[in-house]
């Protein structure tokens, strides 16, 4: 029982982490139907910039600066690698995004060595609890309250502010958005931000779990929480979220069995069911053209 109550919490805790990285894809995907490629590097980046900061300054310092310094990143992404092709094919903005990804990947190979750098330890949440009887971190506790918490409030920005309703315009009709006056660039650029600072948010606590760190320690978790996206209904924020719960109890459930080594295959074949059973994923709405 301590053990099914250990991989249970354990599940929702990466789930969680996964549903902040998701909400980034999901959030672009939903204005630019663009997957950014290049978002779980910004996710990899952030943990980097923790180790580098971390060890110059106080962590109280250290810490909103590395979630200033990636939402700079996320929109200087935005602003040099997708402005420029915003009217061109969709093809030349998904290669500008692969480009991307792999430019930040060796960047930090050429930074780091490619060496595994282990991440600082933050005072509580690296402190064990015993929950049931089994020893757990405060991360993996406070995590899925954290992700609620956030989700509600990013609901909550997208619902009841001038940014947030321009967002929605966007979304439904990009160019009907444009000629009524919206301005499109500020609005991604936002949606960027968004995005970028929640990634950020999700290495901090990823990080503090998963200690070791390397250029390409992103690819994975970003490929995860892209699966996640695609599952509960890519361009929903409330699909992303349960999506990226049930991608990371799944995986923590095939990790605490004899067959450990099929939990990314796994993920994989619960993606291919649901696209089978309801191809617009959990969530997803189905879209009619009108001619």
């Amino acid at each position: 029982m301590e053990f099914a109550i250990s991989v249970l919490i354990s599940g929702i805790s990466v789930g969680g982490q996964y549903a902040l990285i998701a909400i980034g894809y999901t959030m672009v995907y939903g204005i630019l139907r663009l997957i950014n490629f290049a978002h779980g590097d910004v996710f990899m980046v952030a943990g980097l910039l923790g180790i580098y900061l971390s060890a110059s300054m106080p962590l109280y310092l250290s810490m909103p600066l590395v979630l200033l310094l990636t939402v700079v990143l996320g929109f200087c992404i935005e602003r040099v690698a997708y402005k420029p092709l915003r009217s061109a094919p969709r093809m030349s903005v998904m290669i500008s995004a692969i480009g991307v990804s792999y430019l930040i990947q060796n960047t930090a190979t050429y930074i780091t060595g490619g060496q595994p750098m282990t991440y600082p330890v933050i005072p509580f949440l690296s402190d064990t609890v015993k929950i049931a009887g089994t020893s757990t971190k405060w991360v993996t506790i406070l995590t899925p309250f954290l992700v609620l918490v956030l989700v509600l409030a990013l609901t909550q920005l997208i619902h009841h502010t001038k940014a947030g309703m321009a967002m929605r315009a966007v979304a439904k009709d990009f160019e009907t958005a444009q000629l009524m006056g919206i301005r499109i660039n500020t609005i991604i650029s936002i949606t960027f931000v968004i995005g970028s600072a929640l990634a950020a948010i999700g290495s901090m606590l990823y990080f503090t779990n998963f200690q070791a760190i390397t250029p390409t320690a992103g690819a994975l978790p970003g490929l995860r929480a892209f699966v996640a996206a695609v599952v509960g209904g890519i361009g929903s924020i409330p699909g992303a979220v349960v999506g990226a719960f049930i991608i990371g109890i799944c995986e923590n459930v095939i990790k605490s069995t004899e067959f450990t080594v099929f939990s990314d295959a796994g993920t994989f074949a619960l993606l291919i069911l649901i696209l089978v059973l309801k191809p617009t994923g959990l969530f997803g709405e189905k879209v009619t053209d009108k001619v």
